[in-house]
């Protein structure tokens, strides 16, 4: 999905660079945020499915990737979007939110040496509702209105 995430990313801010012929640098500086902030998300994404789950240092090493991919959710929450798609920041926002609220709880599910389910439980939940926000933004990026728009922005 991450993969996905970040292609669709590419290919709809090239496109909308073409159109605009690049005189815009707002827009220019939006897609090298956007494509840094994608390109960065897959390379976490693919060192924490390398993780050898069998490692004993396996927890504090997928806690160490969550932490950079807790500041690159909280960068794209920062991130200065055009004037035309101002109205995506708050979806941004609450996407470095859940990310944030995801990678504590993580930190809490594994405190000690230990593993409680539950707040793992939650933790994903989390994770899983920061990047339904980032899917719903590139969707109507790309100039598609994601299905069932409201529920996703409410999940």
């Amino acid at each position: 999905m991450k993969r996905k995430i970040c292609a669709t990313l590419t290919g709809l801010l090239a496109a909308v660079l073409l159109a605009s012929c690049g005189a815009d640098p707002a827009l220019s500086r939006f897609k090298t945020d956007m494509d840094k902030f994608c390109n960065n998300v897959a390379e976490i994404n693919d060192a924490i499915n390398a993780i050898d789950v069998g490692d004993e240092n396996a927890p504090t090493l997928a806690l160490e990737y969550l932490d950079r991919l807790d500041k690159e959710f909280q960068n794209f929450a920062e991130m200065d979007f055009p004037e035309d798609y101002d109205y995506l920041e708050p979806l941004a926002d609450e996407a470095g939110s859940y990310m944030a609220e995801a990678v504590k709880s993580y930190h809490q599910a594994y405190a000690d040496g230990g593993y409680d389910k539950s707040t793992a439980d939650y933790a994903r939940e989390n994770s899983a509702r920061a990047f339904k926000r980032v899917q719903v933004i590139l969707d109507i990026l790309h100039g598609e209105m994601p299905d069932n728009a409201e529920e996703s922005a409410q999940n």
